[in-house]
């Protein structure tokens, strides 16, 4: 009955679904963000918002609550063929996972519906909710490349397992924060906190990250539920596409080692985000 009432929403929203060129676009670009994060552990969740905003036509909070979802369902899939493979370190991502809960789910449910739809105007340009997600989500962009850019030329660094409690939590913390407010995973974020401060190995970390992003992405979007109305349909097709990149990329992460695409994918983000900031505030 379950799976009847699930091929049910996927059969409705195909026929409900844009299909203007862009909208088209955007959900073959919907299977390539899955494909990014089945390859890096992270990354590919970041391209959900501008594909939802700029492509499929989403208002900026309605598409990270959406992003929370799908970012968290694909990256659930992701985790579970890594954990089959034994590339799933459940301690580091306990110790890390817990206060992100606490991050993501009070800047869902708290931080951005206090956000004021307009604060102030300067001319044409509008400062409010909107700008200031879409603003801090570029932002984030551009630390991302800049992470992805610099780190994807390091040799990995492996060694006996020695876990920093208070920095492995307290980043926890930030990322869930940052992961509530702009709809990312911040698989950016956890990736080097694991690799640096517990001591895993890239493989693992990228699998560890795939677990944590899975649950307080979730978990973050149940702060959404009572804030905004879903059209579950659509959120049924657009998860199910990157849930098939996510596969693809998780196949291909057995051939294509993730660090060198790291440095091509970062250079590719910097310049989103600089779009980003610049549609927004200047075209």
């Amino acid at each position: 009955m379950a799976l009847g009432i699930g091929l049910g929403l996927i059969s409705n929203s195909f026929s409900a679904i844009p299909t203007s060129g862009s909208a088209l676009f955007g959900f073959g670009a919907t299977i390539l963000a899955g494909a990014t994060m089945g390859l890096i552990g992270g990354g590919g969740s970041i391209l959900t918002v501008p594909i939802l905003v700029y492509l499929l036509g989403i208002p900026p909070v309605l598409a990270t609550g959406y992003s929370l979802f799908v970012v968290g369902l694909s990256a659930l899939v992701g985790s579970v063929n890594y954990f089959k493979l034994g590339l799933v370190n459940l301690k580091a991502g306990t110790i890390f996972a817990i206060p992100a809960f606490v991050g993501v789910f009070l800047a869902r449910k708290f931080l951005v519906p206090a956000l004021p739809l307009e604060i102030f105007t300067v001319g044409s340009l509008v400062v409010g909710r909107d700008l200031i997600v879409m603003g801090v989500f570029a932002t984030v962009m551009i630390l991302a490349s800049v992470s992805m850019i610099r780190g994807g030329s390091e040799p990995e660094k492996e060694g006996e397992l020695q876990f920093n409690y208070p920095m492995i939590a307290l980043e926890g913390l930030i990322v869930g924060g940052v992961t509530g407010f702009v709809g990312a995973g911040g698989g950016f974020l956890i990736i080097p906190a694991l690799v640096m401060l517990a001591k895993l190995p890239m493989k693992q970390a990228v699998g560890t990250s795939l677990m944590i992003i899975a649950v307080k992405s979730l978990f973050g979007f149940l702060g959404d539920l009572g804030n905004q109305s879903f059209d579950w349909g659509f959120l049924a097709l657009f998860s199910l596409l990157s849930i098939i990149g996510i596969y693809l990329g998780t196949y291909l992460s057995r051939f294509v080692p993730s660090a060198k695409l790291k440095p091509g994918f970062g250079w590719f983000v910097l310049i989103m985000g600089l779009f980003i900031l610049a549609k927004e505030t200047i075209l």
